[in-house]
C-alpha cells in the first residue's frame, strides 16, 4: 500500500488508536477499489477541510470521499461525500442497518465495533464511479 502522505499522518497522529484504526481500515479499503476498477485511476489522497480526503481527481469518475473524527462524537468515524450526491440516500436503502447516516452527507460508524466490510465496500466504489453511473 502507498505510503500515507506526510500531511494525512500529521491529521491523524493526535486521534486515538481506535480512530487511527478505522481510518487505516477505511483508507486500504478506498485504495483497494480504486486499484481494482480501472475507469477510476489514480487517487489523489489530500486533506480538504482539514480531513483526510480522497478524489478521483485524473479521471473525474467519482465524488470526494473524506473521514472526520472528533472530540465532539468521540466514539464515531465518519465518512462524508458531498451532500448533493445519491450516495447516502442509496445506502440507507440498502444498508439501514450497517451505519447511522448523517442526513445526506456522512455514514457514521462507531468505534467499539468493526466496520462493515460489504457495505463500506460498496459505498466506496459508488463514491469513486459516481460520476460514470449515469
Amino acid at each position: 500500500m502507498n505510503a500515507l502522505p506526510t500531511a494525512l499522518t500529521k491529521t491523524i497522529a493526535p486521534w486515538p488508536a481506535s480512530v487511527q484504526s478505522h481510518f487505516h481500515t477505511i483508507r486500504a479499503a478506498i485504495l483497494s477499489a480504486a486499484a481494482d476498477t480501472p475507469v477510476v485511476g489514480p487517487i489523489t489522497e489530500t486533506l480538504k477541510w482539514g480531513q483526510p480526503s480522497w478524489l478521483t481527481e485524473v479521471s473525474r469518475s467519482g465524488t470526494t470521499i473524506r473521514v472526520a473524527w472528533s472530540d465532539r462524537r468521540p466514539d464515531q468515524i465518519g465518512i462524508y461525500v458531498h451532500c448533493q450526491t445519491t450516495l447516502v440516500a442509496t445506502m440507507r436503502d440498502l444498508y439501514p442497518d450497517a451505519f447511522t447516516f448523517e442526513g445526506n452527507r456522512a455514514l457514521l460508524s462507531p468505534l467499539s465495533a468493526p466496520l462493515p466490510s460489504e457495505p463500506l465496500d460498496h459505498f466506496i466504489r459508488m463514491a469513486q464511479s459516481y460520476h460514470r453511473s449515469g
